[in-house]
């Protein structure tokens, strides 16, 4: 034997025992529990400027479409009620998500950004980044409705402003029917709902993103349906923000306005509660995860513990393996056969 055919011999790898294979999957699993944080590296420059650009661009079509469908709402509030502000929160972020899932994920929210980075489908650097993409796109949608909405003298940008700005108290969209019982919504009962509300929004949003941060095929209507319910519930008591970056564009444009109430006074709910329910989704999705990595731990190393099951396993996949090559064995030789049987009857 030459030495090239002792080396190619040597190099063979040896065949692994039910046991030896039942360990390196196990071990595969660990490995993959222990490494998860750090799936989502960050994005090269060039492609974090396109998933930024599409952060800015998505934040400012949600919001431009649903400033502009929600003063006219207000407009025909007596006769189609709630239902508009619903169906517009909802189509818009569900059209944009399906437009823009693919690239950035369409996180569109930095509530949901932060609850991504907390759970590694985003770097911090690119969440960061994104973060900054959404309160510039949310401002720039704010302009733009203020761009487009027509004003006079006896019509001011404050009468617009009123109908959209997310506010509590005086500002709610509630005030005026409960001015007249002495009551109103208060910053706790915001908090709290928009602390609930958000939670609905980012733990859909989270949960139908990949490891990388890109969105899966059911991102785009889980997105909708989410922000359609918070909406729902949300905007009798605050206008329904849900979103820090789309009330921030419009507090700081509307801030001059002469409006009751100053909306920067109480842009602060509008923060602090989203973040907080990111933390809690966050928090809950980890927990999660860790449940579902012990009980494959617990699992992997049952097998281990079992040697039986592991060579009774292995004897089965043998013998689907024999019956498999069997029956090709038998379908090659009747195709053979025909084939005979076709050359005879020709000559």
């Amino acid at each position: 034997m030459s030495d090239s055919q002792t080396t190619a011999t040597t190099a063979e790898p040896a065949a692994q025992t039910p046991f030896e294979e039942s360990e390196a999957a196990a071990s595969v699993l660990v490995h993959t529990t222990e490494t998860k944080a750090r799936r989502c590296p960050v994005a090269n420059p060039g492609l974090l400027a396109l998933k930024c650009g599409a952060e800015f661009l998505g934040v400012l079509f949600v919001t431009f479409a649903i400033l502009i469908v929600y003063t006219l709402s207000q407009l025909l509030y007596q006769y189609s009620g709630i239902t508009p502000i619903i169906l517009a929160t909802a189509l818009a972020y569900g059209a944009v998500s399906a437009l823009f899932g693919r690239l950035s994920g369409a996180q569109l929210n930095p509530a949901v950004t932060v609850a991504a980075m907390l759970t590694s489908r985003t770097h911090w650097i690119d969440g960061i980044l994104y973060i900054v993409a959404q309160v510039l796109g949310g401002l720039a949608g704010a302009a733009l409705y203020m761009l487009v909405l027509p004003t006079s003298e006896s019509v001011p940008a404050s009468t617009w402003f009123t109908m959209v700005v997310n506010g509590f108290d005086d500002a709610s969209r509630s005030s005026g029917a409960l001015t007249n019982a002495g009551i109103s919504f208060g910053s706790t009962f915001a908090v709290v709902v928009e602390v609930v509300a958000c939670m609905i929004v980012v733990g859909a949003s989270v949960s139908t993103l990949r490891d990388d941060g890109s969105a899966d095929p059911s991102h785009a209507w889980v997105a909708a349906l989410a922000y359609g319910a918070g909406a729902a519930f949300a905007y009798p008591v605050t206008g329904a923000a849900l979103n820090p970056a789309r009330a921030t564009g419009v507090a700081l444009l509307a801030h001059s306005k002469g409006l009751t109430v100053d909306p920067l006074s109480q842009l602060w709910v509008f923060w602090i509660a989203p973040l907080f329910a990111a933390a809690l989704a966050a928090i809950a999705m980890i927990v999660a995860q860790m449940v579902e990595a012990s009980a494959g731990k617990a699992k992997a190393a049952d097998e281990l513990d079992d040697p039986d099951a592991l060579v009774s396993e292995a004897s089965e996949e043998s013998e689907e393996s024999e019956e498999d090559a069997h029956g090709e064995v038998q379908n090659a030789q009747a195709e053979a056969q025909g084939d005979g049987d076709e050359g005879v009857e020709r000559h």
